[in-house]
Protein backbone atom coordinates (compact mmCIF):
# COMPACT_ATOMS: atom_id res chain seq x y z
CA UNK A 1 0.00 0.00 0.00
CA UNK A 2 1.57 3.09 -1.09
CA UNK A 3 2.11 6.34 1.29
CA UNK A 4 -0.93 8.08 -0.28
CA UNK A 5 -3.02 5.43 -0.31
CA UNK A 6 -2.70 4.88 3.44
CA UNK A 7 -3.56 8.81 4.01
CA UNK A 8 -6.77 8.74 1.89
CA UNK A 9 -7.79 5.48 3.67
CA UNK A 10 -7.26 7.35 6.85
CA UNK A 11 -8.79 10.66 6.13
CA UNK A 12 -11.66 8.80 4.70
CA UNK A 13 -12.43 6.86 8.09
CA UNK A 14 -11.70 9.52 10.20
CA UNK A 15 -14.04 11.56 7.75
CA UNK A 16 -16.88 8.83 8.34
CA UNK A 17 -16.19 9.26 12.35
CA UNK A 18 -16.58 12.84 12.03
CA UNK A 19 -20.34 12.57 10.00
CA UNK A 20 -21.36 9.56 12.42
CA UNK A 21 -20.74 11.89 15.59
CA UNK A 22 -22.16 15.03 13.82
CA UNK A 23 -25.49 12.35 13.09
CA UNK A 24 -25.75 12.11 16.82
CA UNK A 25 -24.98 15.22 18.05
CA UNK A 26 -27.90 16.52 15.64
CA UNK A 27 -30.20 13.90 17.33
CA UNK A 28 -29.58 14.71 20.58
CA UNK A 29 -29.98 18.35 19.54
CA UNK A 30 -33.82 17.11 18.51
CA UNK A 31 -34.58 15.89 21.90
CA UNK A 32 -35.09 19.15 22.60
CA UNK A 33 -35.71 21.50 19.57
CA UNK A 34 -38.23 21.41 17.02
CA UNK A 35 -36.28 19.51 13.82
CA UNK A 36 -37.27 23.20 11.73
CA UNK A 37 -35.03 24.88 14.58
CA UNK A 38 -32.61 22.70 14.77
CA UNK A 39 -31.95 22.97 10.83
CA UNK A 40 -32.25 26.42 10.84
CA UNK A 41 -29.45 26.29 13.19
CA UNK A 42 -27.34 23.43 11.93
CA UNK A 43 -27.73 25.27 8.24
CA UNK A 44 -26.72 28.95 9.99
CA UNK A 45 -23.47 27.65 12.32
CA UNK A 46 -22.09 25.35 8.94
CA UNK A 47 -22.57 28.75 6.56
CA UNK A 48 -20.66 30.99 8.61
CA UNK A 49 -17.77 28.74 9.41
CA UNK A 50 -17.77 27.75 5.44
CA UNK A 51 -17.94 31.27 5.28
CA UNK A 52 -14.95 32.12 7.35
CA UNK A 53 -13.01 29.24 5.54
CA UNK A 54 -14.41 31.22 2.16
CA UNK A 55 -12.66 34.67 3.28
CA UNK A 56 -9.67 32.88 4.72
CA UNK A 57 -9.17 31.58 1.08
CA UNK A 58 -9.36 34.86 -0.11
CA UNK A 59 -12.64 33.59 -2.15
CA UNK A 60 -16.02 35.00 -2.36
CA UNK A 61 -18.84 33.17 -0.11
CA UNK A 62 -21.43 33.14 -2.99
CA UNK A 63 -19.96 32.23 -6.51
CA UNK A 64 -22.30 33.44 -9.52
CA UNK A 65 -22.18 29.76 -10.70
CA UNK A 66 -24.91 28.65 -8.01
CA UNK A 67 -27.32 30.27 -9.94
CA UNK A 68 -26.36 27.95 -13.01
CA UNK A 69 -29.35 25.59 -14.26
CA UNK A 70 -26.91 22.47 -12.68
CA UNK A 71 -26.12 24.43 -9.37
CA UNK A 72 -29.90 24.76 -8.74
CA UNK A 73 -30.60 21.74 -9.68
CA UNK A 74 -27.99 20.46 -7.45
CA UNK A 75 -29.58 22.53 -4.89
CA UNK A 76 -32.67 21.00 -5.29
CA UNK A 77 -31.71 17.67 -4.86
CA UNK A 78 -29.56 18.62 -1.70
CA UNK A 79 -32.77 20.31 -0.29
CA UNK A 80 -33.99 16.96 -0.37
CA UNK A 81 -31.52 15.01 0.57
CA UNK A 82 -31.41 17.38 3.72
CA UNK A 83 -34.34 17.95 4.80
CA UNK A 84 -35.31 14.34 4.71
CA UNK A 85 -32.23 12.93 6.90
CA UNK A 86 -32.83 15.53 8.92
CA UNK A 87 -36.27 14.14 9.79
CA UNK A 88 -34.59 10.79 9.68
CA UNK A 89 -32.42 11.61 12.37
CA UNK A 90 -34.94 12.95 14.21
CA UNK A 91 -37.45 10.53 14.61
CA UNK A 92 -36.10 7.25 13.27
CA UNK A 93 -33.29 5.11 14.58
CA UNK A 94 -29.54 5.74 13.99
CA UNK A 95 -28.65 2.58 13.00
CA UNK A 96 -31.31 1.66 10.24
CA UNK A 97 -30.91 5.60 9.21
CA UNK A 98 -27.05 5.02 8.71
CA UNK A 99 -27.52 1.83 6.87
CA UNK A 100 -29.71 3.17 4.28
CA UNK A 101 -27.28 5.66 3.77
CA UNK A 102 -24.95 3.69 2.57
CA UNK A 103 -27.25 2.74 -0.60
CA UNK A 104 -26.12 6.07 -2.16
CA UNK A 105 -23.24 5.09 -4.27
CA UNK A 106 -26.06 2.25 -5.26
CA UNK A 107 -28.24 5.27 -6.45
CA UNK A 108 -25.49 6.99 -7.58
CA UNK A 109 -24.74 4.48 -10.16
CA UNK A 110 -28.36 3.81 -11.16
CA UNK A 111 -28.30 7.73 -12.00
CA UNK A 112 -25.45 7.88 -14.16
CA UNK A 113 -26.75 4.99 -15.80
CA UNK A 114 -30.03 7.44 -16.15
CA UNK A 115 -28.71 10.55 -16.64
CA UNK A 116 -25.52 10.33 -18.24
CA UNK A 117 -25.48 6.89 -20.18
CA UNK A 118 -23.07 5.04 -18.53
CA UNK A 119 -22.52 1.61 -18.94
CA UNK A 120 -23.25 -1.26 -16.18
CA UNK A 121 -22.40 -4.60 -16.33
CA UNK A 122 -24.84 -7.66 -15.29
CA UNK A 123 -22.91 -8.20 -12.32
CA UNK A 124 -23.17 -4.51 -11.14
CA UNK A 125 -27.06 -4.73 -11.75
CA UNK A 126 -26.92 -7.45 -9.51
CA UNK A 127 -24.98 -6.14 -7.06
CA UNK A 128 -27.41 -3.28 -7.09
CA UNK A 129 -30.42 -5.28 -6.78
CA UNK A 130 -29.12 -7.05 -3.66
CA UNK A 131 -28.57 -3.47 -1.84
CA UNK A 132 -32.11 -2.10 -2.45
CA UNK A 133 -33.35 -5.73 -1.28
CA UNK A 134 -30.85 -4.88 1.90
CA UNK A 135 -32.81 -1.68 2.39
CA UNK A 136 -36.20 -3.89 2.40
CA UNK A 137 -34.79 -5.72 4.81
CA UNK A 138 -34.22 -2.85 7.14
CA UNK A 139 -37.28 -0.75 6.43
CA UNK A 140 -39.84 -3.97 5.73
CA UNK A 141 -42.96 -2.37 4.54
CA UNK A 142 -45.92 -4.25 5.18
CA UNK A 143 -44.41 -5.65 8.31
CA UNK A 144 -45.19 -5.30 11.51
CA UNK A 145 -41.77 -3.45 12.53
CA UNK A 146 -42.04 -1.51 9.38
CA UNK A 147 -41.44 2.26 10.62
CA UNK A 148 -42.69 5.17 7.94
CA UNK A 149 -40.10 7.48 9.34
CA UNK A 150 -36.98 5.19 7.98
CA UNK A 151 -38.72 6.05 4.50
CA UNK A 152 -37.36 9.22 5.09
CA UNK A 153 -33.62 7.80 4.97
CA UNK A 154 -34.31 6.67 1.37
CA UNK A 155 -35.82 9.60 0.23
CA UNK A 156 -33.03 11.68 1.98
CA UNK A 157 -30.25 8.81 0.14
CA UNK A 158 -32.41 9.45 -3.48
CA UNK A 159 -31.51 13.06 -2.84
CA UNK A 160 -28.19 12.77 -1.83
CA UNK A 161 -27.32 10.95 -4.41
CA UNK A 162 -28.85 12.81 -7.31
CA UNK A 163 -26.86 16.13 -5.86
CA UNK A 164 -23.32 13.79 -6.43
CA UNK A 165 -24.73 13.34 -9.92
CA UNK A 166 -24.96 17.06 -10.25
CA UNK A 167 -21.74 17.87 -8.45
CA UNK A 168 -19.81 15.77 -11.56
CA UNK A 169 -21.34 18.72 -13.85
CA UNK A 170 -21.00 21.42 -11.89
CA UNK A 171 -18.58 24.28 -12.43
CA UNK A 172 -15.17 23.01 -11.24
CA UNK A 173 -14.28 27.04 -10.83
CA UNK A 174 -16.08 26.47 -7.28
CA UNK A 175 -14.08 25.86 -4.84
CA UNK A 176 -14.77 23.00 -1.95
CA UNK A 177 -15.55 25.77 0.75
CA UNK A 178 -17.76 27.48 -1.45
CA UNK A 179 -20.00 23.95 -2.16
CA UNK A 180 -19.60 23.56 1.64
CA UNK A 181 -21.13 26.95 2.04
CA UNK A 182 -24.06 26.41 -0.22
CA UNK A 183 -24.86 23.17 1.04
CA UNK A 184 -25.46 24.44 4.95
CA UNK A 185 -27.31 27.62 2.97
CA UNK A 186 -29.67 25.18 1.50
CA UNK A 187 -29.77 23.73 5.12
CA UNK A 188 -31.03 26.98 6.23
CA UNK A 189 -33.98 27.26 3.65
CA UNK A 190 -34.92 23.37 4.59
CA UNK A 191 -35.18 24.90 8.43
CA UNK A 192 -37.47 27.79 7.39
CA UNK A 193 -39.48 24.88 5.72
CA UNK A 194 -39.92 22.56 8.23
CA UNK A 195 -40.66 25.32 10.58
CA UNK A 196 -43.42 26.74 8.51
CA UNK A 197 -44.96 23.43 8.58
CA UNK A 198 -44.26 22.58 12.01
CA UNK A 199 -45.69 25.85 13.61
CA UNK A 200 -43.92 25.40 16.72
CA UNK A 201 -44.50 28.52 18.11
CA UNK A 202 -42.37 30.14 20.74
CA UNK A 203 -39.27 27.79 21.20
CA UNK A 204 -37.14 27.76 24.09
CA UNK A 205 -33.60 27.40 23.12
CA UNK A 206 -31.70 25.15 25.91
CA UNK A 207 -28.26 25.65 25.97
CA UNK A 208 -27.43 21.86 25.47
CA UNK A 209 -29.27 22.27 22.39
CA UNK A 210 -27.40 24.87 21.03
CA UNK A 211 -24.25 23.37 22.39
CA UNK A 212 -24.98 20.21 20.29
CA UNK A 213 -26.34 22.42 17.26
CA UNK A 214 -23.02 23.90 17.05
CA UNK A 215 -20.68 20.91 18.20
CA UNK A 216 -22.62 19.40 15.22
CA UNK A 217 -21.71 21.55 12.99
CA UNK A 218 -18.32 22.02 13.93
CA UNK A 219 -17.89 18.24 13.47
CA UNK A 220 -19.49 18.60 10.17
CA UNK A 221 -16.91 21.48 8.73
CA UNK A 222 -14.11 18.88 9.88
CA UNK A 223 -15.80 15.82 8.16
CA UNK A 224 -15.86 17.68 5.24
CA UNK A 225 -12.38 19.07 5.17
CA UNK A 226 -11.13 15.33 6.20
CA UNK A 227 -13.48 13.77 2.98
CA UNK A 228 -12.05 16.10 0.79
CA UNK A 229 -8.32 15.22 1.96
CA UNK A 230 -9.60 11.99 1.86
CA UNK A 231 -10.45 12.13 -2.24
CA UNK A 232 -7.03 14.26 -2.87
CA UNK A 233 -4.96 11.96 -1.20
CA UNK A 234 -5.33 8.65 -2.68
CA UNK A 235 -6.48 6.52 -5.58
CA UNK A 236 -10.53 6.97 -5.78
CA UNK A 237 -10.87 2.93 -6.13
CA UNK A 238 -9.21 2.52 -2.72
CA UNK A 239 -10.42 5.11 -0.77
CA UNK A 240 -13.60 4.97 -1.03
CA UNK A 241 -14.39 1.74 0.34
CA UNK A 242 -13.64 3.07 3.68
CA UNK A 243 -16.72 5.20 3.39
CA UNK A 244 -18.63 2.41 4.58
CA UNK A 245 -16.80 2.56 8.02
CA UNK A 246 -19.43 5.38 8.99
CA UNK A 247 -22.03 2.37 9.49
CA UNK A 248 -19.68 0.65 11.81
CA UNK A 249 -19.16 4.47 14.04
CA UNK A 250 -23.21 4.89 13.70
CA UNK A 251 -24.16 1.20 15.03
CA UNK A 252 -21.55 2.39 18.00
CA UNK A 253 -22.57 5.52 18.77
CA UNK A 254 -26.37 4.21 18.73
CA UNK A 255 -26.34 1.40 21.28
CA UNK A 256 -23.61 3.93 23.28
CA UNK A 257 -25.89 6.82 23.31
CA UNK A 258 -28.99 5.84 21.86
CA UNK A 259 -29.53 2.75 23.58
CA UNK A 260 -30.39 1.50 20.02
CA UNK A 261 -29.95 -2.90 19.34
CA UNK A 262 -30.78 -3.11 15.42
CA UNK A 263 -32.57 -6.67 15.38
CA UNK A 264 -30.90 -9.39 13.34
CA UNK A 265 -32.92 -7.90 10.21
CA UNK A 266 -31.64 -4.75 10.20
CA UNK A 267 -27.91 -6.32 10.96
CA UNK A 268 -28.10 -8.70 7.56
CA UNK A 269 -29.89 -5.56 5.41
CA UNK A 270 -27.10 -3.90 6.45
CA UNK A 271 -24.49 -6.48 5.65
CA UNK A 272 -26.18 -7.30 2.39
CA UNK A 273 -26.04 -2.96 1.23
CA UNK A 274 -22.35 -2.60 2.66
CA UNK A 275 -21.15 -5.91 0.63
CA UNK A 276 -23.33 -5.30 -2.45
CA UNK A 277 -21.68 -1.45 -2.83
CA UNK A 278 -17.94 -3.02 -2.13
CA UNK A 279 -18.60 -5.10 -5.16
CA UNK A 280 -19.96 -2.43 -7.25
CA UNK A 281 -17.02 -0.60 -6.44
CA UNK A 282 -14.56 -3.18 -7.12
CA UNK A 283 -16.10 -4.10 -10.56
CA UNK A 284 -16.21 0.09 -11.39
CA UNK A 285 -12.76 -0.11 -11.04
CA UNK A 286 -11.78 -3.36 -12.30
CA UNK A 287 -14.16 -1.98 -15.65
CA UNK A 288 -11.65 1.21 -15.41
CA UNK A 289 -8.55 -0.52 -15.45
CA UNK A 290 -9.74 -2.78 -18.18
CA UNK A 291 -10.96 0.27 -20.49
CA UNK A 292 -7.85 1.98 -19.56
CA UNK A 293 -5.66 -1.09 -20.62
CA UNK A 294 -7.65 -1.20 -23.85
CA UNK A 295 -7.09 2.65 -24.84
CA UNK A 296 -3.07 2.38 -24.37
CA UNK A 297 -3.06 -1.54 -25.94
CA UNK A 298 -1.22 -0.97 -29.64
CA UNK A 299 -3.70 -1.65 -32.38
CA UNK A 300 -3.46 -4.19 -35.06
Amino acid sequence: MSASNRAGAGFMTLAMAFFAIEDAFFKAATRDLPVGMALLLFGAFGFAGFAALCLRAGEPVWHPSNLARTMLIRSAFELTGRLFYALALAFAPLASTSAILQTAPLFVTLGAVIAFGEHVGPRRWVAMAAGFLGVLLIIRPGLGAFEISSLFALIATIGFAGRDLATRASSPEMSPHQLGALGFLVLVVAGLIVLAVEQPGAVVLKPLALLSIAAASLVGIAAYSALTHAMRAGDIGFVAPYRYTRLLFALLLALVFFGERPDALVLLGAGIVILAGLYSLARADATGREAAKSLHSPKP
